[in-house]
């Protein structure tokens, strides 16, 4: 693996901006304030900013390239590629793929979620970004609790999320634009639609204990666990009590603080922030974030929103960037356990952007350095000359 250094760059290093230089070598970051050496591959990063890169553990816009209009659908290996390459785009250099295991048929089933798990085991190897599998449970879905359940016990689920849409599926049934979007995902006649959601609804009563059940199987596995939408306190104190100790998209301030007095980490959509307000007319995440209620943004649906979304919290006043920063990267890397990220520092695994802060609210990637490689870079008179070798190298050569 080659050597790399970047020469200046304003470095995100502990709760500072600090100019200086920094080396990589292999997979790690060699040294801070560092000197080029021998290093072949040489970037010039001065007036720019050099931060860790992002960490997203939770972005569903993968499902885009795989299905991008209603009954259009393309190969898992396709779609998984031209996501990759999307993520690191966007400064993502840790992605958990949020995937979607519920009891419809098509683009959220059994079948696709298996397919999901594993293409990305198959094409990990190949991809730029460290690409890792968050198993989303409907936990309606009774029938896949013994898959699921070997899938957890086999080491085969990164992170672990237990959602219940079924509320909000039988109270869009009555909504002709929603109805007809669900409708579509699925594959099935409306007459279909109908049965099957009666029929899951009327197993209301075997939830828990298949969600109990789970849960254990997961602590056993020492797999991290989320809940998603949290309603009330009561909701995230039954969730923790399983082992469940993170919090997506709590839905309003009283559960969002119950979570944050108990230690839990915090997730909120990255879009949320960049828009201004959350699409579902929830909580407003940059409110959430001013309160100390917030200690991940997740891409969510849209892989730009994490880098666009500490930019904003910066110019918005909410939080300085060195702050809004952590919410993308150590922040999630410390909600996963990923201890070797989200921070730049020697021994630390080499996952560093560079980037063009000159625009305000838009900042430009320049360069995204992925475990020790350079897998993305969109200017290259930032290249500095190859090092000289001294003779005496080349003649052992």
């Amino acid at each position: 693996m080659t050597d790399i250094f970047l020469e200046g760059g304003r470095a995100l290093i502990g709760a500072e901006f600090v100019e200086t230089s920094l080396s990589v070598s292999g997979t790690d970051i060699a040294q801070v304030d560092a000197s080029r050496g021998r290093a072949r591959l040489a970037i010039d990063a001065r007036n720019l900013l050099v931060l860790p890169g992002i960490v997203d553990l939770h972005g569903d816009a993968f499902e885009r390239q795989m299905m991008p209009r209603a009954g259009v659908d393309f190969p898992i290996d396709v779609a998984l590629a031209d996501s990759d390459r999307q993520a690191i785009s966007n400064g993502i250099t840790t992605v958990f793929h949020a995937t979607t295991c519920s009891w419809e048929p098509g683009l959220r089933s059994a079948d696709n979620a298996r397919g999901l798990m594993e293409a990305i085991e198959r094409q990990r190897p190949q991809f730029a970004a460290d690409t890792r599998f968050h198993l989303r449970h409907e936990t309606y879905n009774l029938d896949a609790e013994a898959e699921m359940s070997q899938w957890l016990a086999e080491g085969r689920v990164d992170l672990f999320a237990f959602n219940d849409h079924m509320d909000g599926t039988v109270a869009d049934m009555a909504k002709p634009r929603k109805r007809n979007r669900m409708v579509e995902r699925t594959g099935l006649s409306s007459e279909d639609f109908d049965k099957l959601v009666g029929h899951i609804v009327s197993r209301a009563a075997d939830v828990p204990a298949s969600v109990s059940r789970l849960a254990a199987v997961a602590r056993a596995a020492e797999v991290r666990m989320l809940s998603h939408d949290d309603a009330t306190p009561a909701m995230r104190a039954d969730y923790r009590a399983m082992g469940a100790d993170i919090a997506e998209f709590p839905i309003n301030e009283e559960t969002a603080r119950a979570a944050a007095s108990h230690g839990d980490a915090i997730v909120y959509g990255a879009p949320n922030v960049v828009r201004g307000g959350s699409h579902t007319g929830w909580t407003r995440a940059s409110d959430m974030i001013a309160k100390g209620l917030c200690s991940v943004l997740a891409s969510d649906y849209y892989y730009p929103a994490q880098l666009l979304a500490a930019f904003r919290l910066a110019a918005d006043g909410v939080l300085p960037l060195a702050k809004s920063w952590d919410l993308v990267s150590a922040g999630p890397a410390h909600a996963t356990d990923l201890t070797d990220r989200g921070v730049l520092a020697a021994g630390r695994r080499a996952d560093i952007l560079l980037v063009d802060d000159t625009v305000p609210l838009r900042p430009r990637l320049v360069a995204v350095i992925s475990g020790g490689k350079l897998v993305h870079l969109t200017d290259a008179t930032r290249l500095l000359p190859a090092a000289a070798v001294p003779r005496e190298a080349v003649v052992a050569a």
